[in-house]
């Protein structure tokens, strides 16, 4: 369970104030119990003076238990210490109230029992339960306030670092591909290639989006899109004719949001463990589906025979993925289904997950609430 209010909220304000919170407390205390015992015999004006009256001693008994048994005792997990303390301190008020009533109250309000015994049972009993249910109330209140707060603190610390992990794990992301993407550059200056400088181009274009759209929490699929084209034409380049791939989209692009760069690891992967291998043609199927707020993206590479391919196990265990999978965890929650399936001569991965718009944002608070359907 978790309560939050809003800062700029009425309530929220009004908590803040302290000194503004214990006045109305106090005020609503005693119209409560002025109104009740006031309702006896229509003797309002006596009970509200006389429940003003008691805060004299009230007063010093609610604030010594706030300040002084709670937060030395009660937080301090000395329980036996804080009971005994709470008793005493209870015991004492009653008395002390008792003591004001016989000789301040009785004579102007009471004259009747003017004289009579002090040690009257059931007045002190009384007494006692009222001071009791005070006692009771205001330890209840100090507890709830800082339950409240801690459970804050936590769910804010919770976030720092859920925020503070999502950003190291996009770091990564980043040089991962540059040093891909250079080993590559690498690989054609030596050959003295033609499509070095073609390379140079595509690689400045997207160290641009990577440094300039990816700071963001979201940014419009499009973009993406564009982003996994330019990686497919540097692709392209270094595998020339070996390499066999298409990339097919479809579906309503517009005012879509998504995580930026988090669809690249699965096709760094399915070049890495597939295309890489040791087969004279080899190919890459994209797929990418957009219906309505639902994203549907397949990736399925072919790959070399078992006893000449790196193991499988490999691929699912990879940085990129590992970074990738718990990146989905932390912005998407559960709303992000994703499978890879292993097959003899081809590997698929099927990623389905519920993009934002352009006026939403999915994060770290994101609702647990399944939204796929397999």
């Amino acid at each position: 369970m978790s309560i939050e209010l809003k800062k700029e909220s009425v309530i929220f304000q009004f908590l803040q104030n302290r000194p503004l919170v214990h006045i109305a407390f106090w005020v609503s205390y005693i119209c409560f119990y002025g109104a009740s015992w006031g309702s006896y015999n229509d003797t309002y004006a006596r009970a509200f003076i006389c429940e003003t009256s008691e805060l004299l001693i009230k007063l010093p008994l609610v604030y010594f238990v706030i300040f002084r048994l709670i937060d030395k005792f009660l937080f301090e997990r000395k329980y036996t210490e804080f009971f005994t303390y709470t008793f005493i301190t209870i015991v004492a008020a009653s008395m002390a109230i008792r003591l004001f009533y016989y000789y301040v109250l009785y004579p102007p309000f009471f004259p009747d029992r003017v004289g009579t015994d002090f040690f009257v049972a059931f007045r002190i009993l009384k007494t006692f339960t009222n001071i009791y249910t005070l006692a009771i109330m205001v330890i209840a209140i100090k507890l709830l306030k800082k339950w409240y707060y801690d459970q804050q603190e936590a769910k804010s610390l919770e976030k720092e670092k859920l925020e503070a992990e999502l950003k190291f794990l996009k770091s990564q992301v980043h040089p991962h591909f540059l040093f891909n993407t250079l080993n590559n550059l690498y690989s054609l200056t030596l050959k003295k290639s033609d499509n070095a400088p073609e390379v140079v181009l595509k690689l400045s274009e997207l160290m641009s989006y990577m440094l300039y759209d990816t700071s963001a929490r979201q940014v419009a699929l499009s973009k993406e899109i564009n982003y996994i084209n330019h990686y497919i034409d540097l692709e392209k380049i270094r595998y020339g004719d070996r390499l066999d791939i298409s990339f097919n989209t479809a579906g309503n692009m517009a005012g879509k949001m998504i995580a930026p760069m988090l669809l690249l690891p699965f096709i760094e992967n399915s070049f890495k463990h597939g295309v890489s291998g040791e087969l004279e043609t080899v190919w890459v199927s994209l797929d990418l589906h957009v219906e309505g707020d639902k994203l549907v993206f397949k990736v399925e590479n072919s790959k070399s025979p078992e006893e000449e391919h790196v193991k499988i196990s490999s691929y699912r265990s990879g940085i990129g993925l590992k970074n990738v999978r718990r990146r989905l965890d932390l912005i998407y929650g559960k709303n992000y289904d994703l499978k890879i399936f292993d097959e003899k001569d081809t590997f698929l991965v099927v990623l389905k997950l519920k993009l934002a718009t352009a006026f939403e944002d999915f994060s770290v608070d994101a609702p647990e609430e399944k939204v796929l359907q397999d």
